[in-house]
């Protein structure tokens, strides 16, 4: 079920006034059912595959919590294993036999590995992450192991955050199962506010902006730098809106209901440097990576080269993360290395803007430090949004070649690229599009010393 539908509109509802209505013993019980029914709506059979994984990390929680030190992490390396050997089959299992068949084709071999046929779980990586997120905590002894099956069961399915996030920790989450939450009318106010502001990011913005970078992206061939300039600038904001509306629904969603989930987005396209852009973008996962894999991996203590190469693993990861595709990989590959080239060049950076006359830091060097990341970023989301490779790569190249001057019959030429040939349609959207980045961006900006 997608937050943006006509079904939502009436199962929440329903949900959260069942939900006060039932005696609190009753109410972790009907939250279940509800994200049951919530996940079967897409494909009711992949149901079967998460309550699987449930039953295995919730085993897996009480052996580590319960055995010997010296058999604690092989209960949790074989939890890990599971879950990432589900998430691997589904996801990349294709990714990795198209690459061996290339091998063989390559060595003039007739042989090839079947493909596999079958559709990606809804929210799969979000769910897997936070089931291992739930193991490693145990192990640690930071989370003490979850006796209900029921509870653990809710902890991984919360219907508002099991599609795309955040990805909680068990430390911030399955305690609320067990608090009772009043009805708060204030807290109701405020989190249906919230899920308002989710709907208009991404059903007024991000699915507005969609028509003029569809029509760029899904065909990139024969179109002008301006139109690759504007439908990349787009897109940008389309990911954002479309990512954190989502986010701004499910914390909503949450907060109607009495729950506290961790923020998601901090206005990231306000991030000073692209260190502090994983600050701010996607929270939850950045986080997550940073707390277990890039801080066990030695995460800055072991030296400057042993930084560098931990910082290439998490983001080339990270990127591989969001999709099995040679793009997300590169798009990875780059956030890496702006933050190394970021860190290697900081001291020389200082030095040369104070020969220019600005000063570190200063409101000059913020505004120009945000404009750069923003720059930097928008680069990178060729790659988020391409179809492939070939396609990034030719749409980076004609974004600095046949740059023409800008004249009324020029413009009216690419309008009629943005709307697919349409040129009232292209126009249209595009000018809406650009006055809803600006109503976007004016509200970050009020808000900005808001938590």
């Amino acid at each position: 079920m997608l937050f943006n539908s006509f079904e939502y509109l009436l199962f929440f509802p329903i949900v959260a006034l069942l939900y006060f209505l039932l005696p609190q013993r009753f109410r972790w019980s009907l939250l279940l059912v509800a994200s049951c029914i919530f996940y079967m709506y897409f494909v009711p059979i992949y149901i079967v595959i998460l309550i699987g994984t449930i039953i295995i990390d919730y085993i897996a929680g009480i052996l580590i919590e319960d055995a010997p030190a010296h058999r604690k992490k092989a209960y949790l390396v074989l939890s890990i294993i599971s879950n990432v050997g589900v998430l691997a089959v589904f996801k990349y299992y294709n990714f990795f036999i198209d690459n061996i068949n290339l091998l063989f084709h390559a060595g003039n071999s007739s042989f090839a590995l079947p493909l596999l046929k079958m559709v990606l779980p809804i929210g799969l990586s979000f769910h897997t992450f936070q089931a291992m997120s739930y193991t490693i905590e145990v192990y640690r002894g930071n989370q003490k192991a979850e006796r209900h099956l029921g509870i653990y069961a809710l902890y991984v399915m919360f219907f508002p955050q099991l599609v795309a996030g955040p990805i909680e920790r068990p430390q911030n989450v399955l305690h609320q199962f067990y608090e009772k939450h009043n009805f708060d009318w204030e807290e109701a106010r405020q989190g249906m506010l919230l899920i308002l502001w989710g709907l208009f990011k991404k059903v007024v913005i991000a699915d507005r902006l969609a028509l003029i970078v569809d029509n760029i992206y899904n065909a990139p061939a024969g179109h002008s730098s301006l139109s690759f300039l504007v439908a990349t600038v787009f897109f940008t904001f389309q990911i954002y809106c479309d990512f954190s509306g989502y986010s701004d629904i499910a914390l909503g969603s949450a907060q109607v209901l009495g729950f506290r989930l961790m923020t998601n987005f901090n206005r990231p396209y306000f991030a000073k440097s692209v260190a502090e852009f994983w600050t701010r973008w996607h929270i939850s996962l950045s986080t997550w990576f940073r707390d277990y894999l890039y801080i066990p991996m030695g995460g800055n203590r072991l030296g400057k080269n042993r930084l560098y190469f931990n910082l290439a693993v998490v983001f080339i990861l990270s990127g591989f993360w969001h999709g099995a595709n040679y793009t997300f990989i590169i798009y990875g590959m780059f956030h890496a290395f702006y933050i190394i080239f970021g860190i290697a060049t900081k001291k020389f950076r200082i030095k040369a803007l104070s020969k220019i006359g600005i000063a570190y830091p200063s409101r000059i060097n913020d505004i120009l430090s945000v404009g750069i990341v923003f720059i930097l970023c928008t680069f990178t989301r060729i790659f988020f949004r391409a179809k492939n490779v070939d396609d990034a790569l030719y749409i980076s190249n004609h974004l600095w070649q046949g740059w023409k001057p800008i004249s009324a019959s020029y413009l009216k030429a690419v309008f009629a690229e943005m709307g697919g040939g349409n040129l009232l349609f292209g126009t249209f959207n595009t000018v809406a599009g650009l006055l809803l980045i600006a109503i976007l961006q004016y509200i970050d900006i009020i808000t900005v010393n808001k938590p």
